[in-house]
């Protein structure tokens, strides 16, 4: 049995291109949002883990990122530690954490995770930031993976990710029969649920046929099936028992019951029982002493909408072959049976790198408080976040989950 860690204070700034802002000011915003949100001073916190993956092939900034970025706001003298774990850092940086927690090291520990991504002077190195979340010693090994799932050779001046998502959504089309149609209704269903967040990248519900008009990226996916490039930041003040005690108290505390970090494995491609994201699913089950069967509500990295429909299938949401049907009968929009995604994902909210994973927690706490205003879902208890990053061999590189459950 671990000990109870709890969410006692978090916040999003909001998602989008933020032409005037920086890293240090991303971070100031939301760390500043999130210690004001646990009624924590700057003094109560006792560690910290700063996720960002950009800052160092965008500006130069190699090292020391979380020291340099906390430093203005008085963050000094403690433990701060620099997470990159690719789009799943924000999510890695809770888990470590946790054990910071549980290992009796302190009671109140801060989360950040920020990304500055947008540079409208520096396209080159946006591409190429992308570049290295795959093996770059072994591109023709991923182009190899990419044509035997149908797919073609993008080139070398271009992100292969796009491409690996396409060739599984392919494959995963000719397995079960899912349709280009039922990306499209993800989408639609993100995109009008993103509608209702402020804080989000985008704020136009979309229809499917919308979504299917949109510019083609590459079969099947149109651009409204994929996650932009964006800026912004989110923070999280976890603690002990003993920490919540002397902030805010239990009333909105929201309670870590599991979380899960794996990376990619040996499997064949066409072996989706051991697939990463099912492997992290298992292990956060097991800790939480729950099934999928108790889950309220989540959020998914949909880095593209497929990546919905292969976790909806990892998370136990729905048979593998069926969330195309379930899709259209509204089980994961909101009002439906499990939410998938209320914040509108990544394809509407946005995706800064090192804050996606936190990002989702935001959404997560603020529906288990009952706070989420038009996109609430009715009585939320237990939540699921599914973040994962990179690509390696058939796989993402890195996938956590994670299970929130209300506190009081």
């Amino acid at each position: 049995m671990t000990s109870d860690v709890f969410i006692a204070g978090i916040s999003m700034t909001r998602f989008g291109k933020r032409l005037d802002d920086s890293v240090k000011s991303l971070t100031a915003e939301a760390v500043m949002a999130a210690l004001a949100d646990a009624g924590a001073e700057v003094s109560d916190i006792e560690a910290a883990w700063f996720s960002n993956t950009r800052q160092p092939m965008l500006e130069g900034q190699n090292t020391v990122r979380g020291q340099i970025a906390l430093r203005p706001l008085g963050l000094t003298g403690i433990p701060v530690v620099n997470v990159e774990n690719a789009c799943a850092s924000g999510s890695t940086a809770l888990l470590s954490a946790l054990h910071w927690i549980r290992a009796g090291e302190g009671d109140i520990a801060l989360v950040v995770g920020v990304e500055k991504m947008v540079w409208p002077d520096r396209p080159e190195r946006v591409a190429a930031a992308f570049a290295g979340g795959t093996d770059i010693h072994d591109r023709d090994g991923v182009v190899a993976y990419i044509r035997s799932m149908g797919g073609e050779d993008p080139g070398p001046d271009r992100s292969l990710f796009m491409d690996l998502y396409a060739a599984q959504a392919r494959a995963h089309m000719a397995r079960h029969g899912t349709t280009q149609e039922d990306f499209a209704r993800v989408a639609s269903k993100n995109h009008t649920a993103g509608a209702l967040n402020e804080r989000g990248q985008y704020g136009t519900p979309m229809t499917v046929d919308q979504v299917m008009a949109e510019k083609l990226v590459v079969f099947p996916f149109t651009r409204a099936m994929c996650a932009p490039v964006s800026d912004g930041a989110a923070a999280m003040i976890v603690c002990s028992a003993a920490g919540l005690a002397r902030l805010a108290g239990p009333d909105r505390a929201v309670r870590v019951r599991g979380c899960a970090l794996v990376s990619a494995g040996d499997r064949a491609a066409n072996d989706f029982d051991n697939h990463i994201g099912r492997r992290a699913a298992t292990r956060a089950y097991e800790q939480a002493g729950i099934g999928p069967e108790a889950v309220d509500v989540v959020e998914v990295h949909d880095a593209t909408s497929y990546a919905e429909v292969q976790q909806i299938e990892n998370l136990g949401l729905a048979e593998p072959g069926t969330v195309g049907s379930r899709l259209e009968a509204g089980d994961f929009a909101l009002g439906g049976r499990t939410p998938v995604n209320p914040s509108g994902g990544l394809v509407s909210r946005g995706h800064p790198v090192g804050a996606t994973g936190i990002a989702q927690l935001f959404e997560l706490t603020t529906q288990l408080r009952n706070e989420a205003g038009p996109r609430q879902v009715e009585g939320a208890r237990i939540a699921v976040a599914e973040n994962g990053g990179g690509f390696l061999g058939v796989e993402e590189a890195a996938t956590v989950v994670t299970i929130l459950e209300r506190a009081a």
